[in-house]
């Protein structure tokens, strides 16, 4: 009861904390909050906090503490346990597609409340702030003796970026990896990246129309020569918005599809100019500004250094094994206690390839199976997967003399959403899977297998593949298809390969012909542990709170050492604005290292605590054959050559052939089969009234993303 109590009050305090943060946003740009923040700032004058301790108080504190307490939440939230069945809520509509284009994707309504409530408060920032400079322009001389249309093109220039500033306050909390807000919502790290790409479009749109709009007004009046190149003391820094902008446009070109997949090393590096473009926001915009967009910043920061220290260990690859279509099995050692959820990424980077290329993939085991190890399975279709496929290929076969040598690899994460808060929930499940697209789902059959107390039993797996061979991926979970021992777990699997016909070929006959699977093993000898997680949720709500009262003080502390005290009735902007922008860049900084050094400290005596190694022997290079192969209980499900799948008699049928009437449908595959299945969705569930007795089943849609 107390639990219950405490997981509310965090819930609420979290909501309340957000909702306040949004709220200051809207209330920014009117006249009264103007009137009532003159009198807060005069008032703190006189306090020992001053104008920036009041700045970061409002500005940034309340979202701050709105992410601590989601890692707090999700410390002590429980596992989801499976009791009698949940009832559809109007929030499980939310989450079903609304919107399937090719433009956009698939949206869901819950997305497409949010994108709408995000415009209209794009809109009205624009729309009160321009009414307050037009009422400026009536009773004052308009600024560099502008007339009507020069003055509306230059306001309309500068409001566009403050519209600029409030994308970037939200810029970077869907990249956090660990985000607390996105793991309660379900939400995977590689879903939320295309947040991310909106709001960089939208924020460097508006900055270009910010700086273009500028810049053209002061070539109209002859002052392009003089204001471009200036470096103010005090006010807005020109030069420095400049730099920033170019530095924003960089990062946009490099990151388009066609550089970044083919190229990118230099997608990686521009990226890192994210640095360049952020201090010289400060700079452009001053201090009172980048409080609002501090949160997300600092955040950031956080996570990535957390997780840059989390990667430096380096562990070895346990076992590799080769599969028929060019996809290779890589087993990798964890810690023992590390779990992790259903559909969780994690990281690698493997030195001898490139020093610097991360690449996320779906984890294929479940850690209530495997203990010590952890498996990833990787199509090899571009330089880097094929670059490690060339190598592992190329290990000696067994009983040479000549040893698979270790082959280093760095780990960071995992990391995943409540996949198993949201799965308890159903009925059933319908899982459709394109290509390497079945990988999450390997691993979810194989948790569901291991608690059936948890989740609905009834299953079934629409797997779609150009080739037969593909076949062999589903090596580890074809035991769930003939164990007949456990009546509650039915599991029913649809294959359909595209590209081949074949007449009377059984799904048994298949899995003999591709059964032979080449495995190596490598000559580790004694394995670090790794991954070995990325630290408690209660651990990094401490940091950041730690690392937020660290930089509060050293900016108090500061200002008060290097900037003279403001004489009664003069105006904080007297001192130098870079001054005060190095000041606060410095608390930042130091605040950020002496944490991270803390951080480091108590990981380093935690990881000698619990220093754990494996013996890894080598056993060279063997093949493999599955044993099932002679099986004739897997001709009881169904494989089809050279057809795709007909979604609307699948999801006809699916009711009859496993009884539920609260389906969860996961798809995770090409863009053009989520919004087939999203489309199948949204009509099937048309006229189902969420909670009512009915017969007609709802189904609540699922994109799983595998690629970036």
């Amino acid at each position: 009861m107390a639990k219950s109590f405490l997981l509310f009050l965090l819930k609420f305090l979290m909501i309340l904390l957000a909702v306040v943060w949004v709220a200051i946003w809207v209330m920014k740009p009117t006249q009264i909050w103007t009137r009532k923040w003159k009198e807060a700032e005069d008032a703190a004058k006189a306090t020992v906090f001053g104008p920036n301790g009041l700045d970061f108080a409002v500005y940034s504190f309340p979202i701050i503490a709105s992410v601590m307490l989601g890692f707090v939440y999700l410390h002590f939230k429980p596992r989801e346990q499976r009791g009698r069945r949940r009832r559809v809520s109007w929030i499980a509509c939310l989450s079903n597609p609304i919107v399937v284009n090719r433009f956009v994707g698939v949206l869901s309504a819950m997305e497409a409340v949010l994108i709408f409530i995000f415009i209209v408060f794009l809109a009205w920032t624009l729309y009160v702030r321009l009414s307050n400079d037009l009422k400026k322009m009536m009773t004052a001389r308009p600024l560099m003796k502008l007339n009507i249309w020069q003055y509306v093109t230059f306001r309309v220039a500068t409001r566009c970026g403050l519209l600029a500033e409030a994308c970037l306050a939200l810029l970077l909390f869907p990249i956090m990896r660990g985000m607390p807000v996105f793991r309660l919502f379900g939400i995977q790290f590689e879903a939320s990246v295309r947040y991310h790409i909106w709001l960089g479009t939208m924020m460097l749109s508006f900055a270009t129309l910010h700086g273009a709009g500028t810049l053209f007004i002061w070539g109209i009046k002859n002052m392009l020569q003089d204001e471009i190149l200036q470096w103010q003391k005090t006010g807005r820094i020109y030069l420095a918005g400049e730099i920033s902008l170019v530095a924003g446009l960089v990062i946009w070109i490099t990151s388009l599809p066609q550089v970044r997949r083919k190229r990118f090393e230099i997608f990686y590096y521009t990226h890192h100019l994210y640095t360049i473009f952020i201090i010289f926001f400060l700079f452009h915009t001053g201090d009172r500004h980048f409080y609002m967009v501090l949160p997300a910043i600092l955040i950031f920061v956080i996570e990535r250094l957390l997780r840059l220290i989390q990667s430096r260990p380096e562990t070895c690859i346990v076992s590799a094994r080769i599969f028929p279509l060019k996809a290779i099995e890589v087993i990798l050692p964890k810690e023992p206690g590390l779990k992790y959820t259903p559909t969780s990424i994690i990281f690698i980077k493997i030195p001898i390839i490139s020093k610097f290329q991360w690449h996320s993939f779906s984890i294929a085991s479940s850690s209530l199976v495997d203990d010590d190890t952890m498996s990833i399975i990787i199509k090899c279709d571009g330089s880097w997967t094929n670059s490690l496929y060339d190598i592992i290929h190329g290990m000696p076969n067994a009983g040479l003399e000549q040893r698979a040598q270790c082959i280093p690899v760095s780990v960071e994460g995992p990391y995943g959403p409540a996949t198993t808060e949201f799965l308890s929930k159903y009925d059933s499940l319908l899982l459709v899977a394109g290509g390497i697209g079945v990988t999450p789902f390997l691993s979810i059959l194989q948790e569901i297998s291991s608690a059936m107390n948890r989740f609905p039993t009834k299953i079934q797996l629409v797997y779609i593949m150009k080739k037969s061979s593909s076949i062999s991926i589903l090596n580890s979970v074809l035991p769930l298809l003939t164990n007949k021992n456990t009546k509650e777990f039915n599991l029913k699997l649809k294959i359909y390969v595209t590209q081949e016909t074949q007449s009377g070929a059984t799904i048994s006959e298949t899995i003999h012909k591709f059964s032979q699977v080449e495995t190596v093993h490598f000559e580790t000898g004694r394995v670090t542990y790794s991954p070995n997680g990325h630290g408690s949720s209660l651990l990094k709500a401490a940091i950041i709170g730690f690392t937020s009262l660290l930089f509060f003080v050293l900016l108090i502390t500061f200002s008060h050492v290097f900037l003279p005290r403001p004489k009664k009735g003069s105006a904080k902007e007297k001192n130098a604005s870079s001054l005060v922008n190095l000041i606060l860049i410095f608390a930042f900084f130091l605040s950020i290292i002496i944490s991270v050094m803390v951080f480091s400290v108590l990981r380093v005596k935690g990881l000698r605590k619990h220093h754990e190694v494996m013996e890894v022997k080598y056993k060279g290079k063997e093949m493999q054959a599955s044993s099932l192969q002679s099986n004739r209980n897997l001709d009881e499900h169904e494989l089809h050559f050279g057809a795709r799948p007909n979604f609307n008699d699948i999801f006809s049928k699916f009711p009859n052939e496993t009884g539920g009437s609260y389906v969860g449908v996961l798809v995770c595959g090409p863009e053009k089969l989520k919004e087939s299945v999203a489309s199948i969705c949204r009509l099937s569930s048309q006229g189902s009234i969420p909670g009512a007795q009915r017969k007609k089943p709802y189904f609540n849609f699922h994109s799983l993303n595998f690629t970036l």
